[in-house]
């Protein structure tokens, strides 16, 4: 039924295009035959037809005059020090705008408050009409019926040619697509360091081993300095998110978790790849680099403590480094002036890529499959969510935060922006090499058991062999089983 819907909403839109394309042509080869008066009138009548052909398309693709019920996690306090949720808000103002008829009722929470609630929405089977799946919630969500197969509506989409098709394996399915990708996409795993603080340390620029860390760390600790890095894992998916999927890639390459993501029993949460990366996190941890409260104080804690000075660099991403840039800017120039940007250091028994950092876009706009009942309400649905991931999306995040989104922008024009600006976009897109986030892929039960065990790990708790088989446990019965 819903392919039968979906096939008429689609059928709809290119008859459209036939026909805008049928009024074209008839009034090109109508003014030839006609003299000056007849051409100019035949000319107004070509406007009026071609206007009117223009809104009988946008009629014809938005014919819906109703409300849409959109979730998502771009709170204004966010947009403010958030380059992508201030695009993404400002799209959907746009998007208001130019479609009166229709009413955008917008439940926006903030994002781990989003996590719960969509999470208990999809449970009740009562999911928005619009909202933003995480990736790793892509396959099960999917199996359940829950969201709408969007393979054929986003291979036919106007913007199809611009996309950056990387960006949507996170909500794949085998084959089939289940989301545009949405906000900007940028890194989860950012050092973003004070370069005066490392200089009197001793340190050009933030070291790339642990070693010169600790080293630095004895002289910030001698001079008042409370530690050399800040970091918050109080909301227990940062350690996961903002550290261990850039340091596992240090130890395992990338090959190994692909492996994972496609159920190839060949790669396993007990290698000792990974293992060694979790007794990597563990040592880390308790060396005292780190703030002593890393598991009960959040990100934006953390940064605080950067901004104020009490330590020396902060590991978070590309949104922390937002709003830092945009607070430091506004209340301390000179320190704004000595930001500096850095991928983790490598461990000296890690092998792998040295200069990786993960980023991707791990939140994609899907629609529920209860909208394709009404296909002009799907066809709302559908123009919605490519506008607030299209070119004009991606144009502005470039143009004002110099941040990349789902559509490419090519040249990028960076002579507009400070060297701040300038040193973080080519950090993020041109300097380092990517790897994937975790918890973008598998299963929410994988990350709930890998989360709650790192914080214990961190602790010193427990072991990193008795973590890696909790979650290689919970990926066999909630992934690999599926």
């Amino acid at each position: 039924m819903n392919k039968k819907l979906l096939a008429s909403v689609l059928s709809v839109a290119m008859a459209a295009s036939v026909l805008a394309g049928c009024g074209s042509g008839t009034a090109s080869t109508a003014a030839p035959a006609a003299d000056t008066a007849e051409e100019d009138a035949a000319d107004e009548t070509a406007d009026e037809e071609e206007t009117q052909t223009e809104e009988a398309e946008d009629a014809a693709a938005l014919a819906y005059a109703g409300e849409i019920n959109l979730m998502h996690y771009s709170t204004s306090e966010e947009s403010e020090g958030n380059g992508g949720s201030d695009g993404f808000r400002t799209m959907i103002a746009n998007w208001e705008e130019a479609h009166p008829d229709i009413t955008l009722n917008q439940n926006v929470l903030a994002n781990d408050e989003y996590k719960t609630q969509i999470a208990t929405m999809a449970a009740a089977d009562d999911l928005p009409d619009v909202f933003l799946l995480q990736g790793m919630n892509t396959k099960s969500w999917a199996a359940q019926g829950l969201v709408l197969d969007l393979t054929d509506i986003i291979k036919e989409s106007p913007y199809y040619a611009d996309y950056n098709t990387s960006y949507f394996t996170p909500f794949l399915d085998g084959d089939k697509i289940y989301a545009l990708p949405a906000l900007t996409g940028g890194t989860c795993t950012v050092v973003v360091y004070d370069k005066q603080m490392w200089a009197d340390a001793g340190f050009d620029s933030f070291p790339d081993n642990w070693e010169d860390v600790k080293k630095a760390n004895e002289y910030f600790e001698a001079n008042g300095i409370e530690d050399a890095i800040a970091f918050g894992n109080g909301g227990q998916w940062q350690a996961n998110s903002c550290f261990l999927s850039t340091l596992g890639n240090r130890y395992t390459g990338k090959e190994w978790f692909q492996k994972l993501i496609d159920k190839d029993t060949s790669a396993k949460f007990t290698d000792e790849s990974f293992v060694k990366a979790l007794q990597f996190t563990q040592d880390i941890f308790a060396s005292g680099v780190f703030n002593e409260d890393f598991n009960t104080i959040t990100n934006e804690d953390a940064r605080e403590y950067f901004i104020a000075g009490d330590a020396a660099a902060f590991i978070g991403g590309n949104w922390d480094e937002s709003y830092i840039a945009a607070t430091l800017l506004a209340d301390d120039e000179e320190k704004y002036n000595n930001l500096g940007f850095a991928v983790l250091p490598q461990p000296a028994d890690a092998t792998e890529d040295p200069l990786s950092q993960n980023i991707g876009l791990g939140y994609g706009l899907a629609i529920n499959t209860k909208v394709a009942e009404d296909p002009d309400k799907l066809a709302a649905c559908i123009d919605l969510i490519e506008y607030l991931t299209g070119p004009d999306f991606s144009d502005y995040v470039a143009k004002n935060y110099a941040l990349g989104g789902l559509t490419k922008v090519e040249d990028v024009d960076l002579s507009s922006f400070d060297s701040v600006v300038q040193s973080f976009y080519n950090w993020s897109y041109v300097d380092t090499t990517t790897c994937e986030i975790y918890d973008s892929y598998l299963d929410p039960a994988v990350w709930s058991v890998c989360n709650t065990d790192l914080q214990s790990l961190m602790n010193g708790d427990m072991s990193a062999a008795d973590v890696a088989a909790d979650v290689q446990k919970a990926y066999e019965e909630n992934y690999l089983g599926k």
